[in-house]
């Protein structure tokens, strides 16, 4: 625990002998700062980066609104999209195969998978295969993960639903990467107001790309990103401020609730129901909402996160 500094921050020691080495990681996951070996620097980077120079590294999220996603996922180009997201269906389905078939973890993945048959088939398979993939990965799977905002298990959550429902509904390889790419940046459009870390669990996207999947092109547009809008709203303010207290078994578990308010909040919006204006921290749009609820996570939850790195540490 060190004080003043941004959440993310990490200063890794290793010694041998008389030898040791020191790296320095601030802000998000792969911003390597300062190395040294045996007490001299090998590299050290310099602080406060331009606010251009930083966004340029980070990616530009300033365009990242429910329109815009959606409007890209509609037009990109596939042959830009299956470089990223091929991989990510790939590895994340192979460490949620895994985690099925092997003795990892709770087993959270493995106990869903007995219940998925009849109507409930692709939800509790949704539910399974993603719990699963973080059962694998949180015990020590050395099976590689496509990451969403820095988090295995935000990408695993995202891509397991969207590729189980595809599977069912038999779509097309273009309909997959298009409902995929809206899950996961409607993920990041969420993340950029959480930060990096926080006290708030980040697992709570998939539905949107699972919408994409079954209603794109089948109604208006108009009530097709009202749906879309109403099952964020119905998700983030149902499971919003789940705490995140690092990574471990249980996050299969909250995995598995964080898919099944995304299913439930999808219906609710399905039949044209939705939290309303002014009950709780829902806002008069989903943007607003989203903002909302990336304040009580990001500044609110600042304290919590604080208090439940203490107990950790048990001090």
């Amino acid at each position: 625990m060190i004080e003043g500094v941004e959440n993310l921050y990490i200063i890794l020691e290793l010694t041998a002998g008389s030898k040791n080495a020191v790296v320095e990681i601030k802000d998000h996951h792969t911003n390597i700062t300062r190395i040294e070996k045996n007490h001299k620097v090998l590299f050290e980077k310099k602080e406060d980066l331009p606010e251009a120079e930083a966004q340029k590294e980070m990616g530009n999220r300033d365009l990242l609104n429910l329109h815009n996603i959606i409007e890209f996922a509609d037009a990109a180009k596939i042959s830009d999209l299956e470089p990223i997201l091929k991989p990510q269906i790939e590895f994340n389905t192979a460490i949620a195969k895994e985690g099925l078939k092997g003795e990892w973890g709770a087993e959270v993945g493995k106990i869903l998978i007995e219940r998925a048959k009849g109507a409930e088939r692709a939800r509790l398979l949704s539910r399974a295969y993603a719990a699963a993939g973080s059962d694998a990965r949180m015990s020590g799977c050395a099976l590689p993960v496509v990451i969403n905002s820095g988090s295995g298990n935000q990408g695993i959550t995202l891509t397991m639903p969207v590729v189980v429902y595809a599977n069912e509904l038999d779509v097309s390889e273009e309909l997959r990467y298009r409902a995929l790419a809206v899950a996961n940046l409607i993920s990041i459009h969420q993340k950029k107001y959480i930060g990096s870390l926080s006290a708030y669990c980040g697992a709570t996207s998939a539905a949107c790309g699972i919408a994409y999947l079954m209603y794109k092109g089948k109604i208006s547009e108009e009530k097709f990103y009202q749906m879309i809008g109403n099952t964020i709203t119905n998700s983030i303010c149902t499971v919003g401020g789940m705490v995140c207290d690092g990574a471990k078994s249980s996050c299969a578990a909250k995995i598995s609730i964080a898919v099944e308010t995304a299913l439930q909040a999808l219906d609710m919006s399905i039949h044209q129901c939705v939290f309303q204006p002014g009950e709780g921290l829902s806002m008069s749009t989903a943007e607003k909402t989203i903002a909302t609820v990336g304040r009580m996570a990001r500044v609110g939850m600042k304290s919590t996160d604080v208090e439940i790195l203490n107990i950790m540490l048990g001090s």
